[in-house]
């Protein structure tokens, strides 16, 4: 049996950081990662994952429960199965949210839980603290920290010209969307440098490699927390040897919003009458677990282009060993692009307020496992738009008490009507720009939705239609106040009801940042290492 200060269940952005900081800090951590190793050549180049996102041992797919409101459509919600877990497989997009979303979380948090502080200056801390940006150093921004955040390094040309036609609907060209504003159009920065991704495996685990403090396991499933008495001591998980046990006076979770409340929910954590059902022992009676799970939908915006423009077919044939010449030769080129290298915040009904859309500028006809059959892949772009903050909640639940059964999973992506009412403003104001130089003599037609028919109905019907996740599942083992029957966790990330457990990953937030949650998730795992130090 192994013996340890702390288990970390999950290597993934947040349960890296997270045991990395405990280790430095002298505690002896096993981290337990149920996939595989984050080094292969393909996820470490940034636009090596686009050639996996549909098929890899990479990612685990758990495919929704069948959607009434989108006529019966599941669609398939990918996440990590690697060390580093979404940090290693995904675009690179290093955005942290606004301010108001932590201020938020800090209003609803604060007088109780001894007093955390989670508001924007408080987290603040956290990411610069993180931080080696290659172009900031400010109030805003940190350099020196473990994680690599760059500017991109190859830009398409039909990013820019997708950029500028959107400044040309009146929107402002935005130089940090990290930066005292969110609204406008601009390029993103980048968890890569020099053609090498910066995963939270690469950043605060790799680091550490030989270190006795930190005991790395991967391929090793966890299946339950072993609660005595009321605490957390242990867990159980298997490998391809078998079930073992480890000890251990603290146990974080951070396996991600789908799979730590399954975790909870075996363990005898989560509705009592749901873990009954399943013939699970109530250790503590928690409804909120699984519940309120929130992810930011997105629909695309497809498009051919007029021209060769764009990454069609440049990871192919001579084009690819083109492109790996040149960056062998002169560091530069396709490979230092992360495939998404331009994107937008606007609010389309109210300008001036804070953002309701973001956009994603890919510059090829972007096709995932869910509308591979949609249209032949071609010269193009899409451009994504996502609502960010959503208002649709949607539920985790057991599928049976096998830990190795995937979870039943159902979002309910654009089930609140404002969420539609938002996604399909969003779509208006992005086909616009299709029709502004320089953009529109390089597009040869919008494919998706049909420019003939954008009225209501037909709308509503793309966005319907063509609705996924945005790789954001969040909420699903929410923090909150005292009092709060549905809140699994305090404020300082503590399993209510349960000693010596705590979650730390995006499954712990009372609601979604505004943007990509890769940063969100690393400052969580500094911070839950903050408070279990005493340092927060």
């Amino acid at each position: 049996m192994t013996e340890a200060d702390a288990i970390v269940v999950g290597g993934g952005s947040a349960g890296c950081v997270a045991a990395a900081r405990l280790a430095r800090a002298g505690r002896r951590v096993l981290l337990l990662e149920g996939g595989h190793s984050h080094r292969h050549p393909l996820l470490d180049m940034p636009p090596g994952i686009f050639k996996m996102i549909n098929g890899s041992k990479f990612m685990s797919y758990h495919t929704t429960e069948p959607q009434e409101h989108l006529g019966g459509r599941a669609h398939d919600i990918p996440q990590g199965n690697v060390l580093g877990g979404g940090s290693s497989v995904n675009a690179q997009v290093y955005m942290r949210g606004r301010p108001s979303d932590y201020d938020a979380w800090d209003a609803q948090l604060r007088g109780s839980n001894d007093g955390a502080d989670w508001s924007w200056g408080a987290v603040l801390r956290s990411f610069r603290g993180m931080e080696d940006n290659d172009r900031y150093l400010d109030e805003r921004h940190g350099s020196g920290g473990p994680l690599q955040v760059s500017d991109p390094g190859h830009v398409d040309m039909l990013s820019r010209w997708w950029v500028q036609a959107v400044q040309a609907l009146g929107e402002p060209f935005n130089p940090d969307f990290n930066g005292p504003s969110q609204r406008g159009v601009g390029f993103y920065q980048f968890t890569n440098r020099k053609g090498r991704r910066s995963s939270a495996a690469y950043a605060f685990v790799a680091p550490l490699e030989g270190d006795p403090r930190l005991d790395l396991r991967l391929n090793a499933r966890a299946e339950r927390v072993l609660i005595e008495g009321g605490r957390a001591v242990g867990v159980r998980w298997r490998d391809r040897r078998g079930a073992h046990e480890a000890r251990a006076p603290l146990v974080i979770l951070a396996a991600g919003a789908l799979v730590t409340p399954k975790l909870l929910m075996l363990s005898g954590v989560g509705p009592a009458d749901a873990l009954r059902a399943h013939g699970l022992p109530v250790v503590a009676d928690l409804p909120g677990v699984g519940g309120n799970l929130i992810d930011h939908p997105e629909v695309p915006i497809i498009s051919t282009a007029s021209g060769p423009y764009g990454y069609f077919r440049q990871g192919e044939g001579w084009r690819m060993i083109r492109n790996g010449l040149q960056f062998k030769l002169f560091g530069s080129g396709p490979i230092l692009s992360a495939g998404v290298e331009a994107g937008a915040f606007v609010n389309p009904g109210e300008p001036s307020a804070e953002p309701t859309i973001q956009a994603f500028c890919v510059p090829i006809v972007y096709l995932d496992r869910d509308l591979l059959k949609v249209m032949r892949n071609t010269h193009g772009l899409t451009v994504t738009t996502v609502v960010v903050k959503p208002r649709s909640r949607g539920t985790v639940r057991l599928r049976s008490a096998d830990p190795a059964a995937m979870p039943l999973v159902s979002p309910n992506l654009l089930k609140d009507p404002a969420d539609l009412r938002e996604m399909m403003a969003g779509q208006r104001f992005f086909l616009r720009a299709f029709a502004e130089e320089p953009l529109r003599s390089r597009i040869e037609a919008v494919r998706f939705p049909d420019p003939s028919d954008l009225s209501d109905q037909a709308l509503a019907a793309h966005c319907r239609r063509m609705v996924k996740t945005n790789y954001h599942p969040a909420g699903t083992a929410r923090m909150g106040p005292e009092g709060d029957r549905l809140a699994v966790l305090d404020a300082r990330m503590r399993v209510r009801g349960v000693e010596g457990l705590r979650v730390c990953d995006m499954s712990a937030v009372p609601d979604i940042n505004a943007g990509n949650t890769n940063a969100p998730a690393m400052m969580l795992g500094d911070r839950c290492a903050s408070f279990v130090l005493g340092e927060a």
